[in-house]
């Protein structure tokens, strides 16, 4: 079974320029998702613990890392990656007139670690057919099919 990342190709206009034609730029598609239910048969099938084990283990881990962001920490998942709690704010003129009131939002951080930052390096990509490329190919342009690219 072939394992790519499909992509559509969008248009995009230049924003510092808005009298410039647009350019054409890859978008990533998703395939579909995968749900707790999902994760848990997948990791049943590769240990020996139970699909109803593993599902309460990720559910009490979903509930481990929000207790843990609220309180401050950052959350390490080993080579998985790590979460952490990130603010934008206004600026004060000085410290002493800084207070939390400047403080605009909060954002969750994830930074990957090596295992997922890896699994970048080794992408296939596919582009999605669309009813543009079948003109392109009818016109000579473009093959049949997605091409595939390697990162």
């Amino acid at each position: 079974m072939a394992r790519n990342v499909t992509y559509s190709v969008v248009p995009r206009k230049n924003l510092n320029d808005k009298e410039a034609a647009p350019k054409f730029y890859a978008r990533a598609k998703a395939t579909g998702d995968i749900d707790l239910r999902e994760m848990s048969e997948r990791i049943q099938q590769s240990c020996t613990v139970t699909k109803a084990d593993v599902h309460a283990v990720l559910v009490a881990l979903e509930d481990v890392i929000i207790n843990a962001l609220k309180s401050g920490e950052i959350v390490r998942l080993g080579d998985l990656g790590t979460f952490q709690i990130g603010i934008s704010s206004k600026g004060a003129v000085t410290a002493k007139d800084y207070n939390s009131s400047l403080i605009k939002s909060a954002h969750i951080n994830f930074r990957p670690g090596v295992a997922l930052a890896g699994l970048l390096t080794s992408l296939t990509f596919a582009k999605l057919k669309t009813d543009d490329d079948e003109e392109e190919t009818e016109e000579g342009g473009q093959e049949e099919g997605g091409e595939d690219l390697t990162a």
